[in-house]
């Protein structure tokens, strides 16, 4: 079976729906992941996962290598093993931390040295080690090293970022072929090239053009005023390979969601549904709401009536407030489950969508909904 096969094509927007199928099952697309910086998806178990239908989830390589290390996760047989999780996942190669960790790394034709946050020592990576680590580690889909940079960069700053992004792509690449990573191990490349659409066409030619098994695009949702997102997304999907997946990394909104479904991105990751969460925020089909507000206080309906996840079968937003405001552990699990549901639903209705011809119809009507609400709520 392929890695990736497409199913449907929508006919009036660029959306499909398709089947990536790993070692560890098949994942239907497009598909949300949760992500599981250090082993553990915050503030939920495995096995709720499972019945909220989680296909896979995302690890940090540059986490997991700091604590508890990559020895220790390997002779625990794996990451699937060590963190009882038997679907798929994905782990990215640190490269977000290049830009988000930028006062404690440097930056060398070679890779990147950078201090530990945990205990200030010093560590190197470099394509090739990154690659094998992600081997060892035992995920389904890994990251190449890449160079995330500020959406705010000149010119000559983003072309020397993107031109070792494209370097750092080729060795790992010889490296996957060199015969020290595992066959079953996937690899995909990352576009980059900033705000440049110069640049962005290079970057996504050069990296569609390698022996990837699947494309992402990086560099996106660092700061930049959401309308230039999506500008600079359509514009680099015009130049990569369209039959690999497509993977907008970091993007975890709603209305983001379904606006990257539409260009035709089949995989998102994102930690605002969980993040979210333990700062007592829920999703809703008609904006996101803080359960904060003194509004909640007497609110003995669930947070979303229109949800069946246990969390709306079980509790009231009052008491949900309650739980917030006292500081309660619960508050943050129950939240999550409700939130994570939300963007596993938004997405399998996308997909049903998609299938039954009337995408653009079913994003209309939901976006009309959400945001509408949401300019009622920040006039």
């Amino acid at each position: 079976m392929p890695f990736f096969k497409i199913d449907k094509r929508d006919k009036s927007t660029d959306a499909r729906t398709g089947i990536l199928s790993t070692a560890h099952g098949q994942i239907d697309t497009p598909v949300f992941m949760p992500v599981g910086t250090k082993a553990a998806v915050k503030a939920i178990k495995p096995e709720d996962l499972y019945i909220l239908g989680s296909r896979i989830i995302l690890g940090n390589l540059y986490h997991l290598y700091l604590q508890p290390g990559i020895e220790i996760i390997e002779e625990a047989g794996g990451l699937h093993t060590f963190m009882n999780w038997n679907k798929s996942i994905l782990t990215d190669s640190g490269g977000f931390q290049v830009f988000s960790l930028g006062k404690i790394r440097k930056i060398k034709n070679e890779g990147v040295q950078f201090k530990s946050i945990i205990d200030g020592s010093t560590h190197f990576f470099t394509p090739g080690n990154v690659i094998k680590m992600q081997s060892r580690l035992g995920g389904d889909i890994a990251m190449v090293l890449d160079e995330c940079i500020p959406f705010n960069q000149d010119y000559n700053y983003t072309k020397e970022a993107v031109l070792r992004t494209i370097d750092w792509a080729e060795l790992s690449l010889k490296e996957k072929r060199s015969g020290s990573v595992r066959k079953d191990m996937k690899v995909f490349g990352i576009v980059q090239g900033g705000f440049i659409e110069v640049l962005r066409k290079f970057s996504a030619e050069a990296i569609s053009g390698m022996d990837f098994n699947g494309t992402a695009i990086g560099g996106l949702s660092v700061g930049e005023e959401r309308g230039r997102t999506f500008e600079i997304l359509n514009h680099t999907l015009k130049y990569v390979d369209r039959k690999k997946p497509l993977y907008f990394m970091g993007l975890g909104d709603p209305m983001g969601i379904l606006e990257a479904i539409d260009a035709g991105i089949d995989m998102f990751d994102c930690v605002m549904p969980t993040r979210i969460s333990r700062n007592g925020s829920a999703f809703t089909p008609f904006g996101r709401i803080n359960l904060k507000n003194i509004k909640y206080r007497m609110d003995f309906d669930p947070v979303d009536q229109t949800c069946d996840c246990y969390t709306c079968c079980n509790y009231s937003a009052a008491y949900l407030r309650h739980l917030v405001k006292s500081r309660e552990i619960s508050a943050s699990m129950l939240l999550t489950i409700h939130n994570l549901n939300f963007m596993f639903k938004l997405v399998n209705d996308s997909r049903d969508a998609i299938i039954a011809g009337n995408f653009k119809q079913f994003k209309k009507d939901f976006l009309n909904n959400y945001i509408n609400s949401e300019n009622e709520k920040n006039p």
